[in-house]
């Protein structure tokens, strides 16, 4: 993979929030997916080498208003979200990013209301532009909707977009697999969290 320039390049947290990978999640196949498969650790410490190199970081955060307004309901998905006995409900514990992810001072939390994709329900890619940003790295849950509706957006709006396939999360696991061999792949650079770890935070020289 070739190497990233810091100036332009971002990454990116998608719904890695405690209501949905967290201890009390909404979805907790996901969530113990998220962390039996080891995920949520490596997206945090892409989160700190990412600083350190530069990278500017951004969380995406699905919410929702308590009373609804402005969310959509017309798929079975966002229908049965409201029903849960966890919701994630703007400024609750639930739409917190979850440990061991830490949100620094310089990070931008951007926050959706509706919809599958935080590029499209959100002021994300203005925030991009303004940044300069080139480049995406996106990381976090779920391979099965946000994850994909995520890159394709991107790529979409012309972003170069990376994935590193074990920074990102599905149901059952095998659909990750899956999804990034037949459809992320096709669109987005396919790399790994160690690739990006060796270029962000090398190895000291001994």
């Amino acid at each position: 993979m070739p190497e990233l320039d810091p100036a332009t390049t971002a990454l990116l947290t998608v719904e890695c929030q405690n209501g949905v990978v967290g201890e009390e999640s909404a979805l907790p196949e996901l969530a113990k997916e998220a962390q039996a498969s080891g995920m949520l650790g490596r997206v945090a410490a892409l989160v700190d080498a990412a600083r350190g190199a530069g990278v500017q970081v951004l969380h995406a955060v699905a919410e929702r208003r308590p009373d609804g307004l402005g969310a959509n309901s017309n798929a079975r998905l966002f229908r049965a979200a409201g029903k849960l006995p966890v919701r994630q409900l703007s400024g609750s514990a639930a739409v917190r990013v979850a440990p061991p992810i830490v949100v620094a001072e310089q990070d931008l939390v951007v926050r959706r209301l509706h919809g599958l994709s935080p590029m499209a329900g959100t002021d994300l890619d203005a925030l991009l532009r303004n940044l300069g940003v080139r480049t995406l790295v996106v990381t976090g849950v779920s391979s099965n909707i946000a994850i994909p509706n995520t890159v394709f957006d991107a790529v979409n709006l012309g972003y170069r977009v990376v994935v590193p396939s074990d920074a990102i999360a599905g149901v059952p696991a095998s659909y990750t697999a899956e999804v990034i061999r037949n459809s992320l792949a096709l669109v987005a650079t396919i790399t790994t969290a160690a690739d990006l770890l060796g270029q962000w935070a090398p190895a000291p020289v001994s």
